[in-house]
């Protein structure tokens, strides 16, 4: 047989009669050649501070500059305070801070008013030995300050990462701001102790997630011990946030990076560009154990404030004004530009002039994407 002939008679199929039918239950067969399009959205709340300490409010889009990587990106999202909140607060209630528990109660409207605000929503998830949702997700500021005023005590355990890691699962299924969407914006606030206990989570893991579906983390610290007000201190070494023979930060440019070379960069930069550091530290070593200022790194790590109360009576005066922190912050969308590629990405956010007006702009330090990740 001729080959035309034997191509024509194997190598051919008569098209079949009508439309073809396609079984939506049979999986799509990708070639090796095939193409993943990853696309990011990220969303970046940014403080800014006149010389005073005082909140500015009068900034327009186009004084703003945000970069990812070092590359300029298009601002598709602007907003200054006006997106509603997602809040999840995730609580403390172990046995440990028994002295603390009552004030915390009493937060429950100020968290309700000043933090969710007239056009948010609530939920509370609590933790000890357990990590318990208390009330998922309600816009009832009733609901709020009753479920937080009738938290009853638990045990001794403190599982924190535990509870922030449920927080990120209940936050991620939020609407959230984007170029199309008004959505929500996400937020954490925790309160409670710098110490985990018996979490099958690491911290580092826990802040991965959190970056990548834009949550704001807010941190109120509390102390365990009544102690801790009353002795008189004593010097200790810094506790560190890294394992040993690990370094929170670089040093400067053609230094070898020694113990005491980081001591160094640690007392001539200031607390929170050190917090930033271990907080990268700890978001691209996730699997490893930190170990030390949990809650700083997490605030940290994702844009927002860290604050200790070394008197339970400060505890609503703290979350107050992180409330008016969080309504009178710029919101700043973008979906990155370019080949979005495995790795840390560095955010930077920067005002026009900033140094000559005396303007301090903090935001989010970036975001790690690993394998799979979008």
């Amino acid at each position: 047989m001729a080959l035309s002939a034997l191509a024509s008679s194997c190598c051919w199929a008569q098209a079949p009669d009508g439309p073809i039918i396609v079984d939506p239950t049979v999986p799509v067969q990708k070639g090796p050649d095939s193409i993943k399009v990853r696309t990011v959205l990220v969303n970046a709340p940014v403080t800014v501070l006149n010389e005073k300490g005082a909140m500015v409010h009068n900034l327009e889009e186009s004084e703003f500059t945000i970069t990812d990587n070092g590359v300029p990106q298009k601002i598709t999202h602007f907003d200054l305070g006006g997106d509603p909140i997602s809040l999840v607060v995730v609580v403390e209630r172990s046995a440990r801070i028994a002295s603390a528990l009552p004030r915390i109660r009493k937060a429950g409207i100020l968290i309700s008013q000043t933090v969710t605000g007239p056009t948010g929503e609530g939920a509370v998830v609590a933790y000890d030995d357990y990590v318990t949702t208390l009330l998922d997700f309600t816009d009832s500021a009733d609901e709020m300050e009753k479920t937080l005023s009738t938290m009853q005590q638990g045990s001794w355990g403190t599982r924190l990462f535990d509870a922030m890691s449920k927080g990120v699962e209940l936050l991620s299924r939020r609407p959230e701001v984007s170029d199309t969407d008004l959505g929500h914006r996400r937020v954490m606030l925790v309160i409670g102790e710098a110490h985990d206990s018996g979490s099958e989570e690491k911290l580092g893991e826990v802040l991965r997630r959190a970056q990548l579906a834009n949550i704001t983390i807010y941190a109120v610290g509390i102390s365990s011990t009544k102690a801790d007000l009353k002795r008189k201190p004593e010097y200790q070494a810094p506790p560190r946030a890294t394992p040993e023979g690990t370094f929170g930060q670089p040093p400067p440019p053609g230094t070898p990076q020694t113990p005491t070379t980081e001591m160094q960069a640690q007392q001539s930069g200031s607390v929170l560009a050190a917090a930033v550091a271990m907080a990268v530290w700890a978001v691209i070593h996730a699997r490893d154990e930190v170990t030390a200022h949990q809650l700083e790194i997490a605030a940290a790590a994702t844009g927002g404030l860290h604050v200790s109360t070394w008197k339970d009576e400060t505890i609503e005066k703290v979350i107050d004004e992180m409330g008016g922190e969080l309504h009178s912050q710029y919101t700043l969308t973008y979906t990155p530009s370019g080949e979005v590629t495995d790795g840390y990405h560095e955010i930077k956010v920067t005002v026009k002039e900033e140094k000559e007006r005396g303007l301090k702009v903090r935001s989010r330090p970036g975001y790690y994407l690993g394998s799979g990740e979008n």
